[in-house]
């Protein structure tokens, strides 16, 4: 099969292409860097022909609600218009546990997104996976301030981007599955606690503190809403058998 997909030089995106590609399959990275723009259309129809499957793993790195529905609804729409030029008849949208329920934010856009895949008939897949392992390298990265760590008050169950990227070449292959199981790590994790470990693996011994956001978003995070289903599909990974790898 030839499989597309959008977003391929990310996190997880680059993850996807190599397990589209270990599983036998030709991959196709849709990026501004090999001269396609989901945002715009321009470089899809040339990129996609040929093409069997669309993986959308696109991202943002906006929190304004109003920028992510933007965002994943523009890239959404244009991808299929351009998969229905081009005869493709499967898309897979990965999305994020709770972005249904908490609709603010970037989850607001993940949402918005699921609502544009749902409208339609058949031909697509979504698999809801959540936050990942790598998360809180970012967190690390991002919420310094003044000397200070910051981490997001936050229950989760991380997931190893590497295991969704293996799921996501796996849904393309087959048949549209429409809404899939969530995919989570092995168990619940408090994301302070990630960042803490985290920083420690790297022999950084400042204090992390906990911030409580604000809002919707906030309240869902704090209150289980970003967990996995009780169906969900558990990947084996702990985060610090990840995190012994990556600094191994």
């Amino acid at each position: 099969m030839k499989i597309a997909v959008a977003g391929g030089t990310g996190v997880v995106g680059t993850h996807t292409v190599a397990a589209v590609r270990e599983n036998g399959h030709e991959a196709i990275v849709l990026a501004r860097s090999t001269g396609v723009d989901v945002l715009t259309g321009a470089g899809l129809d040339a990129a996609l022909q040929g093409v069997d499957a669309v993986i959308d793993v696109t991202s943002t790195g906006t929190q304004s609600r109003k920028a992510a529905v933007r965002f994943f609804g523009n890239a959404t729409r244009n991808l299929l218009a351009a998969e229905n030029r081009a005869g493709i008849g499967h898309h897979v949208a990965l999305s994020i546990v709770g972005a249904a329920t908490i609709d603010a934010g970037y989850y607001a856009g993940k949402a918005a997104q699921e609502r544009v895949l749902m409208a339609l008939a058949g031909g697509w897949s979504i698999l809801r996976a959540t936050q990942f392992h790598e998360f809180a390298q970012q967190m690390a990265t991002m919420l310094r301030v003044a000397g200070l760590q910051l981490s997001p008050v936050m229950r989760c169950q991380p997931v190893a981007a590497a295991a969704v990227g293996a799921a996501l070449a796996e849904i393309a292959a087959g048949e549209p599955r429409g809404l899939d199981h969530d995919l989570a790590g092995p168990h619940e994790e408090q994301m302070t606690r990630m960042v803490k470990a985290y920083l420690a693996a790297r022999g950084d011994k400042r204090h992390v503190f906990g911030l409580t956001m604000p809002g919707a978003f906030g309240k869902g995070i704090r209150n289980g809403a970003i967990l996995p289903g009780p169906d969900a599909r558990l990947d084996s990974l702990t985060f610090d058998d990840w995190l012994a790898a990556q600094t191994a």
